[in-house]
């Protein structure tokens, strides 16, 4: 008994050793300033209470990303426990967790079809859309639609997929969405009995948050002959990129996807020349060149350009 009692403390000193502390500071924020959103930011000005609702949810999603790569803590159950509280609402954790850990297999970004955040269709399938569906899906694919439709267009067709996967027996999405329940309801909970913010405001910021999600993922990967030159790197180190805790620096989380968001600027200035001749110069100065370049053109055709056309 004693022998045990003596491992189990050196265990937790490890423990404590070893935590990642910038994540663990940043979710106790993150919680805090979302609480004083829906509270008394929304109670003394409610567009203030709805940006730091829109900000933090979209934070939570980020920090929900460290979680299924290992963080905080070595231990995947403590990981999600932390992020538990469904914040984003309308994604569960296990399925953001199976999807994206797919869509790490670098060999098939892109692909219209095996890989679950691809942006691109098959030519075949894009030239059978009826046109209102093409035009949508064209708007889409600048910023300002992207961040107007985006989470509309990408909500319906994740929730479809899912659906049918549901629906032909996939136990492990079932799962996925069962846990979700369970991890709305002290969210529920919360806007329903202390919450000072309009349930359609909160709606709002909701979506406001997966807006300001498709900025990231706007252009992280593009078409390219070699898997290596598909993601990007962006040099930004403002705002946005701690909202998305350095995952702008893209190609570098590609290739170390264990390293905590804090150590990524490290890496990245210590070799650039290497992760640049990596991804074959696809890189962006800023977030503002891409809303100068992009906010009302598309970056890239819907139809993947590297498929055969029909």
């Amino acid at each position: 008994m004693y022998t045990m009692r003596i491992q189990t403390d050196a265990a937790l000193r490890a423990a404590f050793r070893n935590a990642e502390w910038p994540t663990l500071a940043l979710l106790a924020a993150c919680y805090g300033v979302w609480a004083l959103g829906t509270t008394a930011a929304a109670a003394a000005w409610l567009p203030l209470g709805m940006v730091l609702v829109a900000a933090t949810t979209a934070l939570h999603a980020s920090l929900s990303h460290e979680a299924l790569h290992g963080h905080p803590s070595r231990w995947g159950w403590l990981n999600a426990a932390l992020v538990f509280p469904a914040l984003s609402v309308t994604v569960p954790y296990l399925r953001f967790r199976d999807t994206h850990l797919a869509h790490h297999r670098d060999a098939i970004l892109t692909d219209p079809y095996d890989d679950p955040e691809s942006n691109y269709l098959d030519p075949a399938v894009w030239h059978r859309l009826p046109a209102p569906v093409r035009w949508l899906l064209q708007a889409n694919n600048s910023l300002a639609g992207r961040l107007l439709l985006g989470p509309l267009i990408g909500h319906a067709v994740f929730w479809a997929g899912d659906s049918r996967l549901i629906l032909r027996g996939d136990r492990r999405v079932a799962l996925g969405w069962a846990l979700h329940l369970a991890a709305l309801v002290p969210v529920v909970w919360w806007m329903l009995a202390v919450a000072q913010m309009p349930l359609w405001a909160w709606g709002l910021s909701v979506y406001g948050a997966h807006a300001l999600l498709k900025i990231r993922t706007f252009l992280e990967h593009q078409a390219h002959q070699r898997a290596r030159g598909r993601t990007v790197i962006i040099e930004d180190r403002g705002p946005l990129a701690l909202l998305f805790l350095n995952n702008n620096l893209h190609v570098v989380h590609h290739m170390h996807p264990k390293v905590p968001w804090f150590r990524l600027w490290a890496l990245y200035d210590g070799n650039r020349d290497r992760y640049l001749s990596r991804n074959d110069g696809y890189r962006y100065r800023s977030y503002a060149e891409i809303f100068r370049r992009y906010l009302l053109r598309t970056k890239d055709p819907v139809a993947h350009p590297l498929w055969p056309k029909p």
